[in-house]
């Protein structure tokens, strides 16, 4: 969820670059990207694909991922690498948001890729700018962040921010929101934090360890950086359900796939491609274990200057829960999410929920795969 620029990049070469620029982060301790700058592969692999079309032949969507390396958003590219994207009849270009730019889902509302990797609230908040995006399937039931504070900050609870710079992604991102939340349920507001753009990965960790924040909210790999390093732990868990239940009150539908509503409608069977392709790959998850994911994934993402494979392993073990099996929005999630915009003020007016996502195209899909009557 952060706000950057396009960049699409081949596989090996994005692999390379990533490899090379998280070790030199991790040993400088500072860095002008963050571990999101990883851009997607281009090709297919694994037996899945076999005997699909070539690409050529194919309809090709643009969708830009909003850190495509970390693990909250490892099922899009984890598709491209399965050969699902190409095995259900879709040329997927992915990309991800780079340092200092657009985001994901703005690019997809401006018409710069067709479609976002990006987290549902997007939805309603571009729905109370009098934009229509629609969510087309849901791929998470938790933010899957964690709260991580510095070593020696003796803090353990909101209660004790007052006055405390906090890192978020971005200002406007999805952090920054759960952050302001999480400060309001103890009567902080906006003017009683200070919120200061972190990034992921490197930056984050640098800005932890140099005491330019006391606390951020971040995903993994970028926790076990900060834990492996001993540079802070976390207090506050919302990577899985159950975290999201304590802190947020219920379900917490973060990343999926957002498009514009009027663009789903003119291209309904290409969005069904993509559906059919992403609930394969939450199929598949849910049915392998956490080092089967590792192993079907680009080198570079699991090992690199922030995580070693075994870590990342151990990590999404433990978070993998937060990945829904069957792609549909949780019944309760949109209420959820609409109830936190509204107690930080982010939506003032009447949103329609019914129309920020829709379950049409997952039920297709999941009847495709045998699930459902």
């Amino acid at each position: 969820m952060l706000r950057r620029s396009v960049k699409a990049m081949g596989a090996a070469a994005s692999v390379a670059a990533l490899a090379a620029g998280l070790a030199a982060c991790s040993s400088s301790g500072s860095s002008s990207s963050t571990a999101g700058s990883a851009a997607a592969g281009s090709s297919s692999t694994g037996s899945a694909s076999t005997g699909s079309a070539s690409t050529a032949s194919l309809p090709t969507v643009t969708l830009m991922v909003g850190g495509i390396d970390k693990q909250i958003y490892l099922p899009y590219q984890l598709a491209q690498d399965l050969g699902y994207y190409q095995k259900y009849g879709v040329n997927v270009q992915l990309s991800t948001e780079q340092a200092g730019g657009v985001g994901a889902e703005t690019a997809m509302v401006s018409g710069q890729v067709d479609m976002a990797g990006a987290w549902y609230v997007h939805a309603i908040d571009f729905q109370a700018k009098g934009q229509n995006v629609v969510d087309v399937v849901q791929l998470s039931g938790a933010p899957g962040e964690r709260e991580m504070c510095a070593k020696g900050s003796g803090i353990t609870s909101p209660s004790q921010w007052r006055g405390k710079s906090l890192g978020v992604t971005d200002i406007g991102s999805g952090t920054d929101n759960l952050t302001l939340y999480l400060a309001a349920r103890y009567h902080l507001g906006s003017k009683d934090i200070n919120r200061v753009a972190v990034g992921a990965g490197p930056t984050f960790l640098a800005a932890l360890q140099n005491n330019r924040i006391a606390c951020g909210m971040t995903t993994q790999p970028t926790v076990g950086a900060v834990e492996s390093q001993g540079a802070g732990a976390s207090v506050i868990n919302l990577a899985t359900t159950s975290g999201a239940q304590q802190w947020l009150g219920g379900a917490y539908p973060a990343a999926g796939v957002l498009a514009r509503a009027d663009w789903v409608a003119s291209h309904q069977d290409v969005v069904q491609k993509v559906v059919d392709a992403l609930v394969a790959t939450m199929r598949w998850i849910s049915t392998h274990s956490a080092a089967d994911i590792a192993n079907a994934m680009p080198p570079a993402f699991v090992s690199n200057g922030l995580t070693t494979k075994a870590t990342y392993i151990a990590e999404l073990a433990q978070d993998k829960g937060q990945f829904l099996p069957d792609g549909m929005m949780p019944a309760d999630g949109p209420a959820t999410v609409l109830a936190i915009e509204k107690f930080i003020g982010n939506v003032t007016g009447s949103i329609n929920l019914t129309t920020t996502y829709t379950n049409q195209y997952a039920v297709a899909a999941n009847k495709l795969e045998g699930f459902g009557s």
